[in-house]
Formats: structure tokens, C-alpha cells, sequence
């Protein structure tokens, strides 16, 4: 099946885009294009497309298909329709109603039971009474049953079942593990697999990053995860190593709670990765300075780059891991910040001082332009005045 692998960051951009399409074609009587993401379990597939609904403004229902028990919970209730003819100005017009409404319809002489009768399903909860816009999640799809997996397909390809369908500008996503032994999947066959769009979410430390400065995660986790980026795989993922520091950063010194510390890790994360924090412990690297502590506005700009010296080493003490840990967590905390605070003189220009200086080089340099122009140019355009960070700009 062809695939695109994606990170969080162009899984937004990439499913922003369906739904933009989808109400072009939808204007044109066409049925909209559902989408699978695909991944491994942790990765944050059912978060992103929260905050997709969310950003967009469509509304948003999570279905879990593999806690699905009755089909009714995912179609409605059965229920029986009779057809009944009205004559409207000499002429029969048909139209299938309950049996609650077709005993009150008899009523009036001009109404006749045209004997034929069906089955239909009224609306399941989950819709009734949505609004034109939303988003529909059915989550771990392929961990469901055939006949609900079955149900959720004649669902994906018409948005409607039988005689309910989804409100308009409505928008079907698939979430599902990777059919590859490790989970225990339902297979889809290659006719499934053509109804719909799919893409690989792939985990991008970066993008973790960002979201953890975002929710205010220990400043000292986050550290820990740029550090050893290649942790999250098989063994840890985002979801496990979350929980894991959600659970330690009530400590105030990892130091002195190292022994519950390595105990709450190896119940989450595992022995090895566990090693590698007690190992980051004892190097100090949780003592690592917080952003807002380097751009402090209560000191100058040359001692916030002091302070940062201080921290990374020069010469041959240059400590290059540290000062990339430090260069992508000044990024993302000013990012951060410039959404809810004014970015005044004195912030430009310690972010003027310290890419400037000596304290980075030239690759962390660009990498901080780059990155800070990407996500708040409008609040950092000033820099721009800069000749030597307009070059980096250039490169």
C-alpha cells in the first residue's frame, strides 16, 4: 500500500489539506477522502487529530472501534420504515416514514400505506444532533471485529448508512498499528485499503519538543529526551516515557530520589532506558539551566550569554551536545513565550547577543534563526535588522 511517512508537525499540514479539498469536492456532489494514520502505539495519532478538530473548529467525536460491542453503537438502532403516498395536487408523492409517524399519517384521507416496508437505522447518538463540521475519529480501527471494521467501511466510502448520513463538511479519519506481528491487528485487504489515504506517523524529536515546552513538561525530561533521541523506538515511546516523568518531576533533586527514581523508570521505560537517565543524573545534566533563566530580564544581555558559556564550556571543554540541547530549547521556549507575551527590546536583543556570539556555532546559529523565523517571524522580524543574522537567513 503506498504510504508517506510524516512527523506530528506535517501530519497537521498533510490532513489540514484533505479537509480543505474535501469541501471543495463535497460542493461538487462528491464524497470526502478519509485518511489513515498509521503508527506505532504512543506516538500521540488520536492527540493530533484532537488539536486538527480543535485548530480547525470542526467538531470532534472519537470513536474507539475496538471497544465497540453492538453494532448499534456504531450505526443506530434498527428500525422498521413504511412507505406512504400522499396526493398532492393530483399527483402521488412517496416517502418512507416510522411506524409511529405512518399511524399518524393514515389519518388524513389524502394518505395511503403503499405496502412496501424496509429496515433502516435511526441515527446512533454519537451524530445525533451534530452541526454541519467535524471530525470523525475511529480510533484503533483495526483492532475491531470484521463486522464492525465492515460497518466502518460503508461508512468511510458513502458517509452515510442506509438512511442516516454524516452532516455536511464531516470528515473521516482511521487510526491503526502497523500490520507487521507486533500487534494484534485485523488485516485489510487490498479492496479496504484503496477507500481511503494513508500515512506513516513517524516520531521526530523536534516536533516532541516543541509540544513538551508547549504542556510545560520538567525541564529536565525534556532535556533528557534531546539528549538520547534514539530512546524513543521498540522498547520506549512518547507515551511510556510521559508517564514516566509525569511521575518523577514532583522531585525537586533527581539525586536524592534516585532510588525510587530508577524504580519508577524500570516500571515504565524499562532497565536500559532507565540506565541512561541515572546516567544523565550523575553527569549533572539535569542541573541544566531553564530557558527563562538565561533570558531573564532581570540581567543583561551579555551575562545571559556569560551564563550560557558557562554551561556549554569553550574551546576544547566545548560541550556540542549540550549547546544543541540548549540552542533548541531557547527556540521553542521563546516560540512559546511570543504567544502570550509581548516580545519587547530587551528580549530581541538577548536573542540578538546570543546568536551572535561566540557561544554558538555556526550550524546552531542557523539552525536558531531558521527555526525562530519559522514559527514566530511576525514577533521576531526585528532580528532581521541584524546584517550578520539576516545572512544566516540566506544560507
Amino acid at each position: 500500500m503506498a504510504q508517506v511517512n510524516l512527523n506530528t508537525a506535517e501530519l497537521k499540514t498533510f490532513v489540514k489539506q484533505i479537509i480543505e479539498n474535501n469541501r471543495y469536492i463535497q460542493e461538487k456532489g462528491m464524497t470526502p477522502v478519509a485518511v489513515n494514520v498509521e503508527g506505532d502505539h504512543g506516538l500521540g495519532k488520536t492527540t493530533v487529530i484532537s488539536q486538527i478538530a480543535q485548530e480547525e473548529g470542526l467538531d470532534f467525536v472519537k470513536i474507539n472501534v475496538a471497544q465497540l460491542d453492538e453494532l448499534s453503537d456504531l450505526v443506530g438502532f434498527p428500525l422498521k420504515e413504511y412507505q406512504i403516498s400522499k396526493n398532492v395536487d393530483g399527483v402521488a408523492k412517496t416517502k418512507w416514514v416510522t411506524e409511529m409517524e405512518a399511524e399518524r399519517a393514515i389519518k388524513d384521507p389524502s394518505v395511503r400505506l403503499t405496502g412496501l416496508k424496509r429496515t433502516s437505522y435511526a441515527p446512533p447518538e454519537w451524530i445525533s444532533g451534530k452541526a454541519n463540521g467535524g471530525i470523525l475519529l475511529l480510533d484503533d480501527y483495526t483492532r475491531g471485529s470484521q463486522i464492525m471494521m465492515q460497518a466502518c467501511m460503508d461508512l468511510i466510502y458513502t458517509q452515510e448508512y442506509y438512511s442516516w448520513k454524516l452532516p455536511k463538511d464531516w470528515h473521516i479519519i482511521l487510526t491503526t498499528n502497523p500490520d507487521n506481528g507486533d500487534y494484534q491487528v485485523t488485516s485489510m485487504d487490498a479492496a479496504q485499503k484503496t477507500r481511503f489515504i494513508s500515512c506513516q506517523l513517524k516520531f521526530d524529536v523536534d516536533c516532541w519538543a516543541k509540544w513538551a515546552e508547549e504542556v510545560g513538561m520538567d525541564n529536565r525530561c525534556i532535556n533528557f529526551v534531546l539528549k538520547h533521541p534514539e530512546l524513543i523506538g521498540d522498547k520506549t515511546n512518547p507515551r511510556s516515557i510521559t508517564t514516566f516523568f509525569n511521575s518523577i518531576s514532583g522531585f525537586e533533586n533527581f539525586a536524592d530520589q534516585l532510588p525510587i527514581v530508577q524504580m519508577i523508570g524500570e516500571g515504565s521505560i524499562g532497565p536500559e532506558a532507565t540506565t541512561l537517565f541515572t546516567t544523565f543524573i550523575h553527569n549533572k545534566l539535569d542541573q541544566l539551566p531553564h530557558p527563562s533563566e538565561i533570558l531573564d530580564t532581570k540581567i543583561t544581555s551579555d551575562t545571559s550569554v556569560s551564563r550560557l558559556i558557562d554551561v556549554i564550556g569553550e574551546g576544547n571543554n566545548y560541550r556540542a551536545d549540550i549547546a544543541s540541547i540548549l540552542t533548541t530549547r531557547i527556540v521553542n521556549y521563546s516560540v512559546n513565550f511570543s504567544k502570550t507575551n509581548k516580545i519587547d527590546d530587551k528580549f530581541i536583543e538577548k536573542i540578538e547577543k546570543i546568536t551572535t556570539s561566540s557561544a554558538l556555532t555556526i550550524d546552531l546559529k542557523y539552525m536558531f534563526i531558521r527555526n525562530l523565523m519559522k514559527d514566530a517571524k511576525r514577533k521576531f522580524q526585528q532580528l532581521l535588522m541584524n546584517e550578520e543574522i539576516l545572512d544566516l537567513t540566506t544560507k
